[in-house]
């Protein structure tokens, strides 16, 4: 029985969830502070966390980048009434896995765990492999960054994993369903825009410090590739 961790300051909610989730077959609990659920993270290692970002204390944003700054890769599954773009692409970002916008459906929410349950927690980046060079791009693993040119390109956590997926697989077209299950571990959905956003932001750092090459191509109706092209 797969163990499921509620984070969310509002009981009602959280409890709600809960009924559904053991309804389930899960064995879900419910916590509702910041520090108590970080604390649970790192001692009890349930198998998936539900987490809302407004929190009292240490709020849904840092907890998530504590987690993962300390290595622990249980899939993390973001419920929040805040469904901007730009605050689902920044969960992402820093490590979130999946994100739900309120008020969504149970039925939903336990088809998201099971999902993120059945892949299990990520693996981290620096034991995938060795470093990739490609025409002034550095990928290093071992510091989760990139290099151009010698230049940092201080990509995120989730920046690196996109790109380090591209690049293992240098030249081979990858579609957008392929980059989601491998970088964020869950199928494509309509009008799922999320690889997209991930691959501008790749070039605005990347491209940007090269004076020579463009480094992510697109095969368009397709997907995306790693491989160094002139400028």
């Amino acid at each position: 029985m797969s163990k499921v961790l509620v984070i969310e300051d509002d009981e009602l909610i959280g409890q709600g969830m809960v009924r559904h989730l053991t309804a389930a077959g899960f064995d879900a609990t419910w916590v509702g502070k910041g520090e108590t659920g970080l604390a649970r993270l790192r001692f009890e290692r349930p198998d998936v966390c539900v987490l809302d970002l407004m929190l009292p204390g240490i709020d849904g944003w840092r907890l998530i980048e504590t987690a993962r700054g300390e290595g622990i890769g249980i899939p993390i599954i973001v419920v929040s009434a805040r469904g901007t773009e730009h605050d689902r692409v920044h969960a992402l970002e820093i490590g979130a896995d999946d994100y739900l916008v309120k008020p969504f459906s149970m039925k939903e929410l336990i088809a998201r765990v099971q999902a993120a349950s059945r892949r299990g927690p990520r693996e981290a980046v620096a034991s995938r492999g060795d470093l990739i060079e490609v025409a002034g791009l550095r990928i290093d693993p071992d510091q989760v960054q990139a290099y151009v040119d010698g230049v940092d390109a201080s990509l995120t956590p989730t920046e690196f994993r996109l790109l380090y997926t591209l690049a293992r697989e240098h030249g081979r077209v990858l579609t957008r369903d392929d980059l989601l299950q491998r970088v964020w571990g869950r199928p494509a959905t309509h009008r799922d825009r999320t690889v997209d956003v991930f691959v501008r932001r790749l070039r605005e750092k990347i491209d940007r410090l090269s004076s020579t090459h463009t480094y992510i191509q697109t095969r368009y109706g397709v997907g995306y590739k790693l491989e160094a092209e002139p400028k």
